[in-house]
């Protein structure tokens, strides 16, 4: 018997770098051959992701580690992608008005941030994600789309990574996701293990039974994680995914 069902990981920082450097398709490889003996032997858990990143991406990296099972989580729990039916689900509590204001707020950020030098993350299709070249110049643009969003009453909850700012929308996260997934698959807390490296994967921690993080995370994860690796990004992953086979 299995300790835990399923892994839910992050994905930059975790499965992959938080930098444009290339992903360690070795190391992918060796997570891929763990899902297939997941699927296979049923000895140990199926790992699965839970990022921000667009849908697209984050399905794209699940065909590549093996998951045919579990639902992956994207765009911090905008979409479900249920490979066992090839299925798209957006999270029903977005609704029209919801849209409305993610068209609104990327028009205002198209007019009035991005001839700053902001880029708008594509792919997004219920939140926004901007990046600038020079991460202070970005960081700084925080209270200013605070004020802004909550003088149109824009429902978004701000936060930021290494080196992106965050605009998702209030009711929507990482959480409802990992709720959502587990309701869909007959998951229970206890049999769920989670891997994260920012503090935005504290919504990972607080809705798995056991939390692990790779050797380059965040402070506040360390101290929050029930596990720790010496290893960096995926080879840290695979060091803890070793430890939780049975």
């Amino acid at each position: 018997m299995r300790r835990f069902d399923a892994v839910i990981s992050d994905i930059d920082g975790c499965i992959g770098p938080e930098s444009a450097e290339a992903m360690d398709v070795h190391a992918l490889a060796k997570l891929a051959e763990y899902n297939r003996h997941a699927v296979q032997d049923g000895d140990r858990p199926i790992v699965t992701v839970c990022s921000g990143r667009p849908q697209p991406y984050a399905e794209c990296l699940c065909r590549v580690i093996g998951n045919t099972q579990v639902p992956s989580i994207a765009e911090n729990g905008v979409w479900l992608y249920d490979p066992r039916i090839n299925r798209y689900l957006r999270d029903p509590a977005i609704l029209p008005e919801h849209l409305q204001a993610v068209a609104e707020a990327t028009r205002f950020i198209e007019l009035e941030l991005v001839p700053k030098g902001v880029m708008i993350q594509p792919g997004k299709t219920a939140s926004i994600s901007i990046w600038h070249p020079h991460t202070p110049t970005l960081k700084a643009l925080m209270p200013g789309l605070r004020a802004t969003f909550a003088q149109h009453k824009w429902p978004f909850r701000v936060s930021d990574t290494v080196a992106w700012i965050n605009c998702d929308l209030a009711h929507v996260s990482k959480a409802t996701g990992i709720a959502r997934l587990a309701q869909m698959m007959g998951y229970t807390k206890d049999r769920l293990a989670g891997i994260g490296d920012m503090p935005s994967d504290l919504a990972i921690r607080d809705h798995v039974a056991h939390f692990g993080c790779p050797a380059n995370a965040d402070p506040q994860i360390l101290a929050a994680a029930h596990d720790r690796s010496p290893h960096a990004e995926i080879e840290g992953v695979l060091d803890l995914l070793a430890r939780w086979v049975n």
